[in-house]
């Protein structure tokens, strides 16, 4: 099936979606406890590093894989490449934000909270999205988000990222028109 893409943000845009979440995270934390940033692998993580660039304070920031919580993982014909957790720091009694791309079902951001809870009792769990896509499945919702984008069913909106990505974008793709 041929698939049609169309660019909704560009580089300077994306740029001020960031902006506007590391804005968001900062405005929101809690007074004189630590704030974790905590990417969900793949492109949560350079989100993440961005955020806390533009944070500044230093905020550390990890990196947690939910393979291993997905709740489709026994559905899947092949066993998964595991990318691993990186969280080098205590969750405990800290302010964890979330981090990811798209906010769509919540399956995933469900996933990652069960991961980071397993290493601590972190005080808060927020989360921060790029794009809201809309479609959530599970009661969760984004603390703090870029843009919400209105998507049907068969459409996906993709964050491209560098260095993962050639460009810095955020792309709706869907199927081509007959």
């Amino acid at each position: 099936m041929a698939r049609a893409e169309s660019r909704l943000f560009g580089s300077d845009e994306l740029g001020a979606l960031l902006d506007r979440v590391a804005r968001q995270v900062a405005e929101g934390r809690i007074p004189g406890v630590p704030l974790l940033l905590v990417g969900i692998r793949t492109r949560g993580v350079p989100i993440a590093d961005r955020l806390a660039a533009l944070i500044g304070d230093g905020v550390p920031v990890g990196a947690v894989d939910i393979t291993l919580y997905r709740d489709d993982l026994g559905l899947q014909g092949h066993w998964p490449v595991l990318k691993g957790t990186d969280i080098p720091f205590e969750v405990d009694g800290a302010e964890v934000v979330l981090v990811d791309d798209v906010l769509h079902t919540g399956r995933t951001v469900r996933a990652a909270m069960n991961a980071v809870c397993d290493l601590g009792r972190p005080a808060r769990v927020r989360l921060a999205v790029l794009v809201d896509r809309g479609g959530h499945e599970l009661p969760i919702r984004a603390d703090y988000a870029g843009a919400a984008v209105a998507a049907s069913p068969e459409e996906r909106i993709e964050v491209r990222l560098r260095p993962i990505d050639p460009d810095d974008e955020v792309v709706r793709v869907g199927p081509a028109p007959c």
